[in-house]
């Protein structure tokens, strides 16, 4: 007797989750399987097993989706003890379809077709893969996918997600990487050469050690000439200050400078 498949379906849309239950009743009989719950994104997938709420033996995840799509989603559920093997859906025409075909990551075109549905999820039966962080990364480059909107920190026994719009910046300290909110600090196994190409429209290169978010600077002042930094950035309604090394002091000035004298932006002016 075939074992029973427990699932998860994530997608955006009401209709095309709808579309996937009625496919997988469809062949209940030749691969059994149960869906134990929806969610619209991967955030509030992640919160659905956080909550004990489900744990699948397979997520149906859309790849393009709001607030977390299905790539992200899947780099997070690595960070499970007893992760799930996913499955992608998509859209994306067939040129971007080459590029999971290529990663060997198995994926469903849309609109999911039963037999289509049917192999990928034997195939899940036979081998329970998790794509690497690798593989997800390169996906995302290839499909013009954008960086991260969480980023995992392991705290306690519990997976913590740091919304990256709330990240003032990220200081590195031996091999761990802190991320700075207004709230608290989150250490990340993360590297700051790794989020710097992530988001390079968001952070800046401050110091060897420092990245900081473009929209919380508010400022520079020169360091003393005993100071082992050259100039330090100041914060929006914050009172300590960030090193700026030699080589990033003009990068950072000049920077800052752009963004004020754009038309669609108002920026403190720098020193």
């Amino acid at each position: 007797m075939l074992e029973n498949l427990a699932l998860l379906i994530v997608d955006d849309e009401a209709l095309a989750r709808s579309r996937l239950r009625e496919l997988l009743a469809d062949i209940a009989d030749a691969c059994p399987n149960t869906v134990l719950d929806e969610a619209e994104n991967g955030l509030v997938a992640l919160r659905h097993l956080q909550e004990g709420r489900v744990m699948p033996d397979v997520v149906l995840a859309d790849i393009h989706m709001p607030v977390m799509d299905g790539l992200e989603l899947a780099g997070h559920l690595g960070g499970f003890e007893a992760a799930p093997a996913i499955i992608f859906t998509t859209a994306y025409d067939n040129h971007a379809v080459q590029a999971f075909e290529l990663n060997a990551v198995d994926y469903l075109l849309k609109p999911v077709r039963a037999q289509r549905l049917q192999a990928a999820l034997e195939k899940v039966r036979q081998r329970r893969e998790r794509p690497k962080a690798d593989t997800l990364q390169a996906l995302r480059q290839k499909i013009g996918s954008g960086g991260r909107s969480h980023l995992p920190c392991h705290e306690r026994g519990h997976l913590l997600l740091v919304p990256v719009v709330e990240v003032l910046y990220f200081k590195a300290d031996l091999k761990y990487v802190t991320a700075c909110t207004r709230e608290r600090e989150y250490v990340l196994d993360e590297t700051i050469a790794h989020l710097e190409t992530e988001f390079p429209e968001t952070f800046v290169r401050l110091h060897r050690s420092v990245l900081v978010a473009k929209q919380a600077l508010a400022g520079f002042e020169r360091a003393q000439e005993d100071d082992e930094a050259y100039g330090y950035a100041l914060l929006h309604q914050m009172s300590n200050k960030l090193p700026i090394s030699r080589r990033q002091w003009s990068v950072v000035k000049d920077m800052q400078k752009r963004r004020a004298d754009a038309p669609t932006h108002s920026h403190p002016k720098s020193e």
